[in-house]
């Protein structure tokens, strides 16, 4: 490989970038690429240093006071980030780090601004051996990427291909200072342990092991690609992005690996990570190739995955509880949040709820309780809400946290689905449309 410079950066990055941000740890390895941009005039006044404390070490303000200290002498902006890295039931303390470092940098970024890590090519292999030993698939033997998508912008990881003793070279050849982290040395960490006990042995052996392991990880990435690109292509035929349900009516054209694929891409698509394969195949025995029971669910991360008439869906746990009480609808209110995580909104628009009567009226959004009717604009006669929920095909625990919208004390509209004819107006900029969705933020 050619010698470390700043063309290896320079190739890697946009034609156009507003801001590049460099996750700065004060490490060897972040120290010399933090220099290697620093040597790239057209970058000059776009730099900034960014140190993510973790609070989970003592000296860990010592070391973000280091680098604010070097960003100084190298004339580049400095950005401390501090995060809540605590680990929840079950999480590793690696992957609650990594997990929050990633968060408070995705939020960082703007359109066209980029972040750079500093990981290389043994990063890479740990990488791809932890996944490995974890029984993952060629999406988690694929390693980390090059370039990826990150919040607004773009992530970039220019070093992946360089080997760790050419990053030393660099450093000593250019007179680098940097601080070390005195919890690489302990082996209680997975990665510590793999970095200090195993892959010396190995490299004993095999000394080229990173650049072939990596390359082994390039091989599972380009064919994570093609996966990826036929999941992209097929997904859409069994895949309602509307109600965001995944049909299983005829599955025959596929085989169950395509399925198992299809299904941890809609998951994917809905929020979840993707499931072990336990959880997978549970979901396929119970729900895919299940019949007859309508209680059967799938809990998942904190969504729960049922079967209706031949469709999957994937519901965040929180918006399956039932409200309990009548809420009141301020007028000047354009939308409520309800407590399940869902948004009330209204609208105006040229046929719906008449304004006129809203706006002389006590509006309440109330739970169903049962045996409530709903007369339709130009059908006869007064409908269960039940039967009009079976007609309509509303999966069954839709209609129990689906809002009610009353008027003084009278049902006038089952938000997002109909309105009661006595409610119902057609003039241009006199009715309100009723949406209820859930929160982007679920």
């Amino acid at each position: 490989m050619p010698d470390l410079n700043p063309q290896t950066i320079a190739a890697l990055l946009p034609a156009t970038c507003r801001k590049v941000f460099v996750a700065y740890s004060g490490g060897l390895d972040s120290t010399v690429l933090l220099d290697l941009c620093v040597g790239l005039p057209a970058l000059a006044g776009k730099i900034v240093a960014v140190y993510v404390d973790h609070g989970l070490q003592a000296e860990s303000a010592g070391w973000g006071e280091h680098c604010r200290r070097q960003a100084e002498c190298l004339g580049v902006d400095f950005q401390l980030l501090t995060v809540d890295a605590r680990a929840s039931n079950g999480e590793s303390p690696e992957a609650a780090a990594r997990e929050a470092r990633y968060r408070a940098l995705r939020q960082l970024l703007a359109v066209d601004d980029v972040i750079l890590l500093a990981q290389h090519r043994e990063d890479q292999m740990e990488t791809l051996l932890l996944q490995l030993f974890r029984g993952a698939g060629v999406s988690g033997l694929a390693g980390m990427p090059i370039a990826s998508v990150c919040g607004k912008g773009q992530l970039l990881r220019p070093l992946l291909d360089v080997a760790k003793v050419d990053i030393q070279r660099y450093a000593q050849a250019h007179g680098l200072q940097w601080v070390e982290d005195p919890s690489n040395q302990s082996s209680d960490f997975d990665r510590n342990y793999l970095r200090n006990e195993i892959l010396p042995v190995l490299k004993q052996r095999w000394p080229a092991l990173d650049k072939t392991v990596a390359r082994s990880a390039k091989h599972c990435g380009d064919a994570a690609q093609m996966i990826e690109a036929w999941a992209e292509q097929t997904l859409p035929t069994v895949f309602d992005p509307t109600e965001g349900s995944f049909d299983i009516a005829d599955l025959s054209a596929i085989t169950a690996t395509q399925l198992n694929c299809l299904l941890r891409h809609w998951l994917r698509r809905m929020g979840v990570k993707p499931p072990s394969q336990a959880v997978l195949q549970t979901l396929v025995e119970q729900l895919v190739c299940g019949r007859g029971d309508a209680a059967a669910q799938v809990c998942i991360q904190g969504s729960i995955i049922r079967k209706y008439r031949e469709k999957l869906y994937c519901i965040p746990e929180q918006c399956l509880q039932k409200e309990t009480q009548a809420n009141p609808w301020i007028q000047e209110q354009e939308r409520i949040i309800l407590s399940s995580g869902y948004v009330l909104s209204r609208s105006t628009a040229s046929a719906g709820l008449s304004k006129n009567l809203w706006n002389n009226a006590e509006v309440t959004v109330e739970p169903r309780r049962g045996g409530e009717k709903l007369k339709l604009p130009g059908r006869t006669g007064n409908h269960c809400l039940k039967k009009l929920y079976q007609e309509a095909g509303v999966p069954p625990w839709e209609r129990d946290i689906r809002p009610l919208i009353y008027l003084d004390g009278r049902l006038a509209a089952v938000a997002g689905l109909w309105i009661a004819e006595w409610a119902w107006l057609s003039a241009a900029d006199s009715c309100y449309q009723l949406d209820w969705r859930v929160s982007e933020s679920m």
